[in-house]
């Protein structure tokens, strides 16, 4: 199948340009950046420059390539992120969840795409009442932190604008926390220093649930959906939610670095902020349970116990 990626060059994208080509699709990678052409050939794709904000832009990028399926894995994650101003630094990214995603789905529709797979996620929407571990019919958080309020709202319209488009197959893919290559918890990244440095503390009693998927099997499960995937939402996570204090004790461990401290959680409110708080005393893991239902899609690393620690080491 013709296959369009917005946002191919991206930690996702990197990995699932030369799957979906090793598949036998005809890919055409999306980028802003005239320099990256040459890297998008480099993994198998043909590139088509679009500001993804740019109505027109995407309209013409869309006609050029005349794909059957479009996938959405835009974001704006570049660099460090600062918990107390979480919808500041998410800004760039909100308004590709919105915007961006408008203008994909309306040049899809023109051009009788039929699929539309876009990049949700599922490491901290959920709401934090009820069960450790839920499902895509779980509700997301009524009443988030305030400082994440705009993002949340943002994740909302994507997936409600992806699964309510009639005229295609929309679907959504829920991914849990990365680990592997070019992601946050790579060997000599900010947060893995943090770790060994035991700057990174457990706040509270640590009982806020992280699902963690490699980016590995995040793309293969994305080349899954590009091929077969129905009208949903899945959530691609691994076999083994964990709370904080299980995992990142792990981690450390893994680095030779000393237990990371440990904080109250009002001390650890003042130092990082409610939205670090949160995720680290109340936010829920997620099943995969759908996804290897309805999808056939398999973890290849079903936990993160030891491919986290040696990605992180």
């Amino acid at each position: 199948m013709k296959v369009l990626v917005a946002g191919a060059t991206g930690v996702l994208g990197r990995q699932l340009v030369p799957r979906l080509a090793a598949d036998g699709h005809d890919v055409v990678g999306m980028t802003r950046n005239v320099s990256k052409q040459g890297f998008l050939r480099a993994l198998g794709a043909t590139p088509v420059v679009a500001d993804a904000l740019d109505p027109e832009a995407v309209a013409r990028a869309v006609a050029e390539a005349q794909p059957e399926v479009i996938v959405h894995q835009l974001t704006a994650l570049a660099g460090s992120l600062d918990m107390r101003h979480f919808d500041r630094d998410f800004a760039l990214t909100n308004r590709l969840r919105t915007e961006g995603t408008d203008h994909l789905l309306a040049a899809g529709r023109v051009f009788g795409v039929r699929r539309f797979v876009a990049q949700s996620f599922a490491g901290w929407p959920f709401a934090r009442t009820g069960g450790l571990v839920k499902t895509e019919d779980d509700p997301l958080d009524p009443a988030p932190p305030v400082a994440m309020r705009q993002t949340l709202d943002a994740v909302r319209y994507l997936e409600e604008a992806v699964i309510g488009a009639d005229w295609t197959e929309g679907v959504v893919l829920r991914y849990g926390n990365f680990y592997g290559a070019g992601t946050a918890l790579e060997h000599g990244s900010e947060q893995v220093e943090l770790i060994r440095k035991r700057k990174f503390p457990v706040v509270g009693g640590g009982r806020g649930v992280w699902s963690f998927v490699d980016v590995e099997d995040a793309a293969e499960a994305t080349v899954v959906a590009v091929a077969r995937g129905r009208r949903g939402i899945y959530n691609i996570v691994d076999d083994d939610p964990a709370p904080v204090a299980e995992w990142l004790p792990a981690v450390a461990s893994s680095l030779g670095a000393r237990p990371p401290r440990r904080v109250p959680r009002w001390l650890g409110q003042l130092l990082a902020g409610e939205p670090a708080t949160v995720m680290m005393t109340e936010v829920r893991g997620a099943s995969n349970a759908k996804a290897k239902r309805e999808l056939g899609w398999q973890p290849g690393h079903p936990s993160w116990r030891d491919r986290l620690a040696r990605s992180a080491a």
